[in-house]
């Protein structure tokens, strides 16, 4: 599948089906792995030095810790993933059941604190999480109303104007703001850029949250064992015939297949650092513009001891969503003394402009604010996902007057090139099952155009992935 001349391009058409792979992340390796056992010639091509994209399990502190994605939303065997985190035998961590206005994470086990140190009551923690799905339940009749599309901060300041009982003073206000907050980190993005048409869209599995324990590294190179993937392969141009694609990459080696799977991040495609020819038709390019790219972030922060509450997540509350804060409790779920802080939207992208030295001080100095006596951390991990050139971004979300279906529009094929990645899934946006099912769709899409090409196409073969595999109950628990 490598090539530099014509020789070799003519010799690889008449060989066995072949495709090109760009990007080693959940999509990328599923759709390698659905092809690879469909006897297709695969390259994986990847920039990164190591697979998994935004996936990155960390073992530097001795123990994995997941920098990008680390929960399973929707435990459940309607999850794609689900029998594969089964058959492992990779223990889960349950943080919240289903419907929670939190999404990842319940009010079974937590702490929120006001600037000063003070416990915020757990009973008026509860009244204004009601008080705050009320809220969003009167925006939808908000929505309803305007033919035109807002931000879902705009809808808010409308539902207030309407319902001034539902507007709070003092500290449940603050609250009230931390519960925004934890909606901003959902998305990875601020109130204001968020649609309100488009914000509940997804599609929310049954069964709850859970926090992969031993990280998804295993997941990935269980799914990636066997494969050809050429690390540090950063491909900067597409070309499309009919007859098949020429992919370059940064040293100048050109790779021939009969098709391609592109599931780089939404952020890169953004940056247009890739050259598609020829270009992308125009729904295709107004897909990748208009649709939204959020950031989350991860500090770690590693102590000596535990000083902290036995609880799931401590968070801050302010007058503002941007001066609240979430501290994830590692110790809780995994059993070691970390503290995970996430940062997102505005927040992510100013912290990012810092050292790592003093993106961990930010942390530390919000964790003071819960805990004045904190100790100092004797270690730290900071990622980098909205400036690293691999990523540009987090995970996608549906930004204002833009519709929902950009994700599907994102997605649909262009001649011989096939698309994936969470920022394709229309129901899973901005999840690992989310880019793990659309790897797998993107494949047997390019299964089938290529086998018609050929003249094999067996009608009355089953789907890729149709076959029930053998399953395994998760394990997860909560403590």
């Amino acid at each position: 599948m490598e090539s530099r001349d014509k020789s070799d391009c003519q010799m690889q058409s008449v060989s066995s089906p072949s495709v090109i792979v760009i990007g080693s992340g959940f999509a990328g390796i599923a759709a390698a792995r659905a092809l690879h056992d469909a006897m297709f010639q695969v390259i994986v091509l990847e920039s990164r030095d190591r697979i998994g994209g935004r996936v990155h399990t960390d073992y530097s502190f001795s123990f994995p810790v997941d920098l990008g994605a680390s929960w399973l939303h929707g435990v459940c065997k309607e999850n794609p993933l689900a029998p594969v985190i089964g058959r492992l035998g990779l223990p889960l961590y349950r943080t919240s059941g289903d419907n929670s206005v939190l999404y990842d994470h319940d009010l079974e086990s937590y702490a929120l604190y006001d600037m000063d140190g003070n416990q915020v009551p757990q009973e008026l923690v509860s009244k204004t999480g009601e008080t705050f799905e009320s809220i969003l339940k009167e925006t939808d009749l908000v929505r309803q109303e305007f033919s035109g599309d807002m931000s879902i901060q705009r809808a808010i300041s409308i539902v207030f104007e309407r319902r001034p009982d539902l507007r709070l003073e003092g500290l449940a206000h603050k609250v009230l703001q931390w519960y925004l907050c934890r909606m901003e980190g959902w998305f990875a993005a601020d109130a204001d850029t968020i649609s309100v048409k488009c914000w509940d869209q997804e599609v929310l599995l049954p069964g709850g949250h859970g926090l992969m324990v031993r990280g998804y590294l295993p997941v990935i190179n269980t799914l990636a064992k066997g494969l050809d993937i050429r690390l540090g392969h950063r491909v900067t141009k597409v070309v499309r015939r009919y007859n098949g694609v020429k992919v370059t990459v940064q040293d100048g080696r050109t790779f021939i297949a009969d098709a391609a799977v592109v599931t780089v991040p939404l952020g890169v495609l953004k940056s247009n650092c890739i050259k598609f020819e020829p270009r992308l038709p125009e729904w295709k390019e107004e897909a990748i513009k208009d649709l939204g790219i959020g950031i989350e972030n991860k500090i770690v922060l590693l102590f000596k001891k535990v000083f902290w509450p036995n609880v799931e997540f401590l968070g801050v509350v302010a007058e503002t969503s941007h001066g609240c804060s979430y501290f994830l409790n590692l110790h809780k779920a995994t059993g070691h003394s970390a503290l995970v802080y996430m940062p997102a939207g505005k927040l992510a992208r100013e912290i990012e402009k810092l050292s790592d030295e003093a993106a961990a001080n930010v942390a530390f100095m919000q964790l003071q604010k819960l805990l004045p006596n904190a100790s100092p951390p004797i270690k730290y991990l900071v990622s980098h996902w909205g400036t690293d050139k691999n990523s540009l971004g987090s995970y996608s979300y549906g930004t204002v007057g833009k519709s929902h279906d950009l994700y599907e529009r994102l997605r649909i094929p262009v001649d011989n090139l096939f698309f994936a990645g969470e920022a394709t899934s229309i129901d899973y946006p901005g999840s690992v099952h989310g880019a793990y099912s659309t790897g797998l769709m993107a494949a047997e899409d390019c299964r089938m155009r290529v086998l018609e090409r050929y003249g094999e196409l067996d009608l009355f073969q089953p789907l890729m992935g149709e076959a029930a595999p053998v399953s395994a109950p998760i394990l997860i628990s909560r403590m």
